[in-house]
């Protein structure tokens, strides 16, 4: 019996008969074996004969195979559960319940890998570790099941608000039953002090640290760790000393500056953004609806010009079609439990005005009310149930800047995009506060007026949900309404708003210094005002690619100073010679494709020298297994064993390997005396890292090592698969060699000026096949052709890298990795047409962006 725990709909009626290949049959239809389908229904089903090797025969007994897979034996435990359940369901009126059926806890997704890297990082010796993960995502029960298996004597759970702290001792009674006895809480009226397990808010815990050692506790939780830098945190966590610390937070934005990623060491165990969220169903879905909004023109009216916006917005008729559209695209629930986000204070007051003078209890909120104003109007609109006074029942907050992030409304159904999208980190921050998965929702209602402003596109790119963007990536977003967008959610743009948006993305350069521009200061707003650090850049779910600035100018450093000549605290790097070309080579080989390098980078910036044995060991904090090869070549990769000769004249020297340790040069020892220079340098490395482990995870991707589906250009390819000779030799061949690999470097668009005699038929025949030929002098007789022709009997491993455009806007595109490929066909000589069969069936929508015309 397919049983699946998670919560999707399963409903489909097939029937395949294999007779050893020959006359197999399927049949897919309506039809339930009942009475009813059988004799008397209206049923429609069709019954298809196909040869063995049809694709979609193999398509059916793909997806059949991977239902038996996780399928569960009907034995007699199974059957009673679902009889109990069955005869419970008869009794109720309301049967929404769903049949779960379960020995014992099952960890999903998000907690089976934390938990995973978090005990890689302590075998490591590693003391502090940070989760950042979607709220309602299980961070509570994954701290549990963590403790559970670090198995500590006492434990402290730190929390800064009081009423969730009986919920988080509920969770761990739950995944630790026979210690519950064990648990108690500390607050203003409870004081369980002699439990070893104690969950605290952080001010309580503050004013009773003087009864507890530093060592008292083992392991301590802090929830919503964002927090932890301030003051308040900060006297509890420096009291004590821990043999483990985790922290857990939906956000690692922090408004005071504070670099929370450096508070936990960089150890980042998890971090779950909006788009891996949907995928992994820890938030509700979302429908969105991007509508025209004819009742506004904003003309030549900038986006920074609030009090203008605000004064063309505040118009009755745009509020009534804003009522038309709500009541329209509706809501889920009974109740409407809305937020409505406005340009400035006083739209958001005219909104709540309006509103309630068409019957919409609504409310205006901002910085300005009280923390208990707040709390009250929240849980008026958050409140379920039917015992709330009609005259205090609220369905709308009209709100500015205060619900961006932090804070919790977890039954919000339905939200309104009421001011132009400037930014898409405020985007996803407002779209996120309605995406806490409750019983009361299925999910959230999103209504978005979309004027007709210059800046419209940036709706594509927050929807998108990738940093690295490109033209073509977005137009077919665009066009295929966002059908990559994973789970339940559903993105609609009407046809006038697909089709400005579409214009803008045409017409826009994004790799301008003028666009540049703009996004830098439009992220430096958001980021306090503070000149950001490429950290920073990492914090915000929808903040702009750094690599792009670093691509137009050579480094951060010169973009900001580029773009704020004033600007005195990088005024000094432009002086020292040396040290630009360093953090000019940082940035020149960021992103990195693997951890190695910069592991190793990272523990010499402490230590003067490092062994093959403890390269491996840092490394290891990274990767779930790492290959000793590879360490090796990765040390001799920084010693610049495999760099040209414009290359050893070009870079400075900073390492040295003598065969069994590799060493810090003076040079390098004398750019780390200064601080500034060392904390650009520790910025560099750790932003690294840490995108890499974001896109890469710790996953061990072989040799050579790399990841489907991921962007890579030729001297990613020469480092990834070991190759110990100039790694520069690697560009710009389409047919690449090293051991028993080969590479297939393929353009699937030639240009136009290309001569015809060099236009290779390379084309996808479909998502599993693909035809590729060679260069005009390549024979079936020569080793080359030997090595193409018959791979598999030769033992070698045929690798695809394919682009759609070799140029966007002036920028040369990577390489997209679509795995391994076989010989099944041969056709010709000088040159050779090879029909291949890939390994790995290319996802529908990359084929599709990938065979789409430009």
């Amino acid at each position: 019996v397919f049983h699946s725990e998670e919560k999707i709909g399963f409903h489909t009626k097939g029937y395949i008969f294999n007779n050893n290949g020959a006359n197999d049959k399927i049949y897919i239809g309506s039809s339930n074996i009942t009475q009813g389908a059988l004799k008397s229904n209206q049923e429609w089903n069709i019954k298809i004969n196909l040869e063995r090797n049809h694709p979609f025969k193999k398509e059916v007994e793909f997806e059949f195979e991977n239902l038996w897979k996780n399928s569960v034996v009907a034995d007699e435990p199974f059957i009673k559960s679902y009889e109990t359940f069955y005869n419970k369901q008869r009794e109720k009126k309301d049967r929404k319940e769903d049949f779960v059926y379960k020995t014992d806890f099952t960890p999903n997704t998000m907690q089976n890998e934390a938990l995973g890297n978090l005990n890689r990082l302590r075998t490591q010796g590693q003391k502090k570790a940070i989760v950042i993960a979607a709220t309602g995502s299980g961070k509570t029960i994954l701290a549990a099941l963590d403790v559970k298996i670090f198995n500590p004597n006492r434990v402290l759970f730190l929390v800064h608000r009081e009423e969730i702290l009986n919920d988080a001792k509920s969770a761990f009674m739950f995944i630790l039953p026979n210690r519950a006895n064990e648990m108690g809480l500390i607050t203003g009226n409870t004081k369980d002090k002699n439990c070893n397990f104690i969950f605290s808010t952080n001010l309580t815990m503050g004013n009773s640290i003087s009864e507890y050692p530093q060592d008292f506790f083992d392991y301590i939780i802090i929830d919503e760790a964002h927090h932890a830098t301030s003051n308040s945190w900060i006297k509890v966590i420096e009291h004590f000393n821990p043999k483990f610390l985790l922290g857990m937070t939906a956000t690692p934005e922090r408004t005071d500056g504070a670099d929370i990623y450096e508070f936990f060491d960089n150890n980042i165990a998890l971090e779950i953004r909006l788009r891996d969220a949907l995928e992994m169903d820890l938030v509700a879905p979302f429908h969105y609806f991007g509508i025209s909004d004819e009742t506004i023109n904003y003309g030549e009216i900038k986006l920074t010009e609030i009090d203008k916006i605000a004064r063309l917005l505040k118009i009755n008729q745009r509020v009534d079609f804003i009522v038309e559209k709500m009541n329209f695209y509706g809501h889920d629930g009974i109740r409407r439990k809305g937020i409505g986000f406005c340009v400035n204070q006083s739209h958001a007051q005219f909104m709540a005005d309006e509103f309630n003078k068409r019957g919409i209890k609504s409310i205006a909120l901002n910085s300005l009310n009280t923390i208990n104003e707040r709390r009250d109007a929240i849980s008026k609109l958050d409140y379920i149930g039917n015992d709330l006074a009609e005259n205090e029942e609220l369905e709308m907050i009209f709100t500015v800047d205060i619900f961006n992030e932090g804070i919790d409304i977890p039954n919000i159904n339905c939200i309104l995009m009421l001011r132009p999208t400037s930014s898409p980190i405020v985007f996803i921050q407002q779209l996120g506060r309605g995406l806490r998965k409750t019983n009361s929702k299925e999910f959230l209602t999103v209504i978005d007026f979309i004027g007709n402003h210059s800046k419209t596109f940036l709706i594509a790119i927050a929807l998108c949900g990738a940093r690295a963007y490109d033209k073509d990536s977005l137009r077919e977003a665009v066009k295929t309404s966002f059908a990559s967008i994973p789970g339940c959610s559903n993105i609609k743009l009407d046809e006038k708003s697909k089709e400005s948006i579409l214009r803008q993305i045409e017409e826009t350069n994004f790799n301008t210094l003028k666009f540049l521009k703009e996004e830098y200061f439009e992220f430096k707003k958001i980021n306090s005002n503070k000149i950001p650090s490429i950290l920073d850049f990492q914090k915000f779910d929808g903040s702009p690619d750094p690599l792009k600035f670093i691509r137009n100018s050579k480094s951060l450093i010169e973009f900001i100073l580029k773009v704020e000549p004033d600007c005195l605290i990088y005024s000094e790097f432009l002086l020292n010679e040396k040290i630009l070309k360093f953090i000019r080579f940082l940035g020149s080989i960021l992103p990195i494709k693997r951890p190695h390098e910069f592991a190793i980078m990272e523990y010499l910036l402490n230590n003067e020298v490092i062994s093959i044995e403890k390269s491996k060991n840092v490394i290891e904090k990274y990767l779930a297994t790492v290959n000793k090869e590879t360490v090796l070549h990765a040390i001799n990769n920084l010693a610049g064993n495999f760099d040209d000769l414009l290359e050893k004249k070009n870079k400075l020297k900073l390492f040295v390997f003598d065969g069994k340790i590799i060493s810090r040069t003076p040079l390098f020892n004398s750019i780390l005396k200064n601080s500034k220079f060392k904390k650009q340098i520790i910025e560099q490395i750790e932003y690294g890292l840490v995108r890499y482990g974001n896109e890469f995870g710790s996953a061990d991707y072989g040799y050579p090592f790399f990841k489907l589906y991921h962007p890579y250009n030729g001297r990613d390819i020469a480092i990834l698969c070991n190759y110990d000779k100039t790694h520069s030799s690697f560009r710009g061949s389409g047919y690449l060699q090293y051991k028993n690999e080969r590479f297939l470097i393929i353009d699937l668009h030639k240009e136009a000026d290309i001569h015809e005699s060099i236009k290779y038929k390379d084309k996808f025949i479909d998502e599993e096949t693909f035809t590729w030929q060679s260069v005009n002098n390549t024979s079936q007789n020569s080793e080359r052709g030997k090595d193409i022709v018959s791979n598999k009997i030769r033992g070698i491993n045929l690798h695809l890298f394919v682009r759609k455009i070799q140029v966007i806007d002036g920028e040369t595109q990577p390489f997209i990795y679509i795995g391994k490929g076989n010989t099944r066909k041969v056709k010709g000589n000088k040159p050779i047409t090879v029909t291949l069969s890939l390994d790995n069936k290319v996802p529908t929508l990359l084929y599709r962006e990938l065979t789409s015309p430009i």
